[in-house]
């Protein structure tokens, strides 16, 4: 059943989104260590998120209710990334970044949690194999596993890649992650709207 998780938990990192683009911009700009470190962000909260999937519906619904806020502060999370990038596009040099490994960590985790939508992903795979296993936590593992091995594999490709691009490509890169992540941010404030 880890073997599954894995492969689910593989699965659900890798469309590149949001996070994605966070780390790919954090290993661009600060190295693989906050790229990775970020990821762990995200991989953690999935696994809270299959927690709470696991506890039963009164937490569930508990996420649900708030979805309005959690998506505006997430929202307003993400716009705040996308302008934080664009200001940090004329390169700080890699070995002085910013922000600590600790807030690289904790700004995804909580950038991650703000979409309670992934619950709704783990309700549906927990559904699919809570009556194929005895141990659904050895699910959960593997999930977190396999997000996890995305984000190392996602952050070691983006310092590979890093090393073959110009400095002017590598801005590119951090000016488009900055309106992406800025267009994911304000897409989900529209939205809030209609």
């Amino acid at each position: 059943m880890v073997i599954n998780g894995f492969l689910i938990g593989f699965a659900i990192a890798a469309p590149v989104g949001p996070i994605g683009l966070l780390c790919i911009q954090r290993t661009l700009q600060f190295g693989r260590r906050f790229g990775f470190v970020s990821g762990l962000g995200a991989a953690t909260a999935d696994l809270i998120y299959g927690l709470i999937a696991l506890s039963g519906l009164s937490l569930i619904q508990l996420f649900v209710t708030h979805t309005v806020p959690l998506q505006f502060v997430g929202s307003l999370f993400l716009c705040y990334f996308g302008v934080k990038t664009l200001k940090q596009t004329h390169a700080v040099p890699l070995s002085r970044p910013t922000t600590s490994l600790a807030v690289a960590y904790g700004s995804t985790l909580l950038l991650t949690l703000m979409n309670p939508m992934t619950i709704l992903a783990f309700l549906a795979i927990l559904a699919r194999f809570q009556e194929t296993t005895a141990s659904p936590l050895s699910l959960l593992l593997g999930i977190f596993l396999g997000s996890a091995s995305w984000w190392l594999f996602l952050s070691q490709l983006m310092h590979l890649v890093k090393k073959q691009i110009s400095p002017a490509l590598s801005r590119s890169i951090q000016y488009l992650s900055a309106f992406l992540l800025l267009g994911f941010g304000g897409y989900g404030l529209y939205e809030l709207l209609i």
